[in-house]
């Protein structure tokens, strides 16, 4: 398996039940949907969709249907753009370029951002709990809920979030460092692995197994994130490069440095692979996906 071609296949499918999900941008709310579409159909890795679909084929293999699991993967990435659009906000990180295109509030105004971003938040919960997307049993539904919300909410990707404004410019503890990349960008990954386990009927072992190797690669992304803000340009990134310094964030590398910070990140890659040794063929989209974290340049 070649991991550029599966992450486009898995992209291209991904992007296509967005069609089928995301309302058109007309009517009265025309101009409000069309900021939600925007940000969502800008572009982007895909990362916890994909990794919502892989940890589901890890345990069903083809049994899964993609109809039960694509309103997952959807609500994930609705999840993810709404942090993104009000992470990009100038109350936040103030930034004016996202995936090489002009920002939400750059082309909508900030209370268009904000509301977007809302929309796209509460969207993701619509599509999780709506009885005409897939046949996913009710008890599979409220648990994937449960563990989205959980982990986009304020012990998780929002909670991270406060904590990282909150430590720029300051002197913060490597405990501080842990708990901002867990949270602000970890949890939700693990949420997409995690919510795909479920959703495939996973057994106690695997879905502890996927959630361990869920906080490895959750935790390698932001510290590879870290790095590229750090050594990229802003053009191979897309969006503002060396922004951290600039803001005073906590990052691996204002702690420990660059090579420092290399080595941690692929050390949690090593990790999260090897939390998958019980996991058979099925789950080498899983193992591809943990090296292209580590090795991916924007």
């Amino acid at each position: 398996m070649e991991i550029k071609s599966y992450l486009k296949e898995q992209r291209l499918l991904v992007e296509a039940a967005f069609d089928s999900y995301i309302p058109a941008a007309t009517g009265d709310f025309a101009k409000h949907i069309e900021a939600m579409r925007y940000s969502l159909l800008a572009g982007g890795k895909r990362v916890r969709p994909i990794l919502c679909i892989a940890a589901a084929r890890a345990v069903g293999g083809n049994t899964i249907d993609d109809q039960n699991i694509l309103p997952v993967a959807c609500a994930l990435e609705c999840i993810h753009t709404y942090s993104l659009i009000h992470d990009d906000l100038p109350a936040m990180d103030n930034d004016a370029l996202r995936r090489g295109k002009a920002t939400n509030h750059v082309l909508y105004g900030e209370a268009g951002a904000i509301l977007a971003g809302d929309g796209l938040l509460t969207w993701a919960f619509d599509l999780l709990c709506n009885p005409s997307h897939g046949n996913l049993d009710s008890e599979k539904k409220l648990a994937i809920s449960h563990c989205i919300a959980h982990a986009a909410g304020s012990f998780g990707m929002v909670g991270g979030q406060a904590l990282d404004i909150a430590s720029e410019n300051t002197r913060f503890p490597f405990e501080t460092l842990q708990t901002i990349h867990r949270s602000k960008t970890g949890a939700l990954i693990t949420a997409s692995v995690v919510s795909g386990a479920i959703a495939a009927g996973a057994d106690r072992e695997q879905s502890e197994a996927l959630k361990q190797y869920g906080h490895q690669i959750g935790l390698a992304f932001q510290i590879v994130d870290d790095l590229l803000n750090a050594t990229a340009t802003t053009e191979q990134l897309g969006k503002a490069a060396g922004s951290d310094i600039e803001l005073g964030k906590a990052t691996y590398p204002a702690y420990f440095g660059i090579e420092e910070t290399r080595k941690r990140a692929l050390n949690a890659i090593e990790k999260a692979k090897t939390c998958l040794k019980d996991f058979d063929d099925k789950a080498q989209p899983l193992r591809l996906l943990a090296d292209y974290i580590y090795t991916r340049s924007h």
